[in-house]
């Protein structure tokens, strides 16, 4: 017997632009008191992955962002550009901070995020693309001055 499935049969996609606009409030909004807010944006077992970290579920997640507020002054995030399709969205940003030693002046790292949104709208996997050698290695003191004689003697 054949089965036939009629255009009403089929669920319409979830639109996730409201989940795409609250994540987006959450991360220029960012602070150490918002992280206790992170079940709200992100699913229990919610996967991670960035040039240092690949962590999976809200806690490890949790004290990520929480590390974060130690590690440097002022961190805050410029959501520039988003694209949603489906249940993806692709944001483009400038992370902004100051560190707390080596160079106190301020520093911008310009980076994008893939993230895929579950049914309920709350962030599943969340992963970000920057060059770390490019946009965190280079400023240190002595690190910064070998990875740019590296970047000079590869175009050679």
């Amino acid at each position: 017997m054949l089965s036939t499935t009629h255009r009403h049969d089929i669920d319409p996609p979830i639109n996730h632009e409201a989940s795409l606009q609250q994540l987006i409030i959450f991360f220029e909004t960012l602070s150490p008191a918002t992280c206790a807010d992170l079940g709200t944006i992100y699913t229990e077992d919610a996967y991670f992955k960035d040039p240092f970290n690949e962590i999976q579920g809200i806690t490890a997640i949790s004290h990520l962002f929480e590390h974060m507020f130690v590690q440097v002054d002022n961190p805050r995030f410029e959501v520039k550009s988003t694209v949603l399709q489906g249940e993806q969205a692709f944001l483009c940003w400038d992370f902004l901070f100051n560190m707390k030693r080596f160079n106190t002046t301020s520093q911008c790292i310009h980076g994008a995020t893939h993230i895929r949104f579950a049914e309920d709208g709350r962030v599943c996997l969340h992963r970000d693309y920057w060059d770390a050698a490019e946009e965190l290695y280079e400023k240190l003191p002595v690190l910064g001055s070998f990875m740019r004689f590296l970047k000079r003697a590869a175009r050679q």
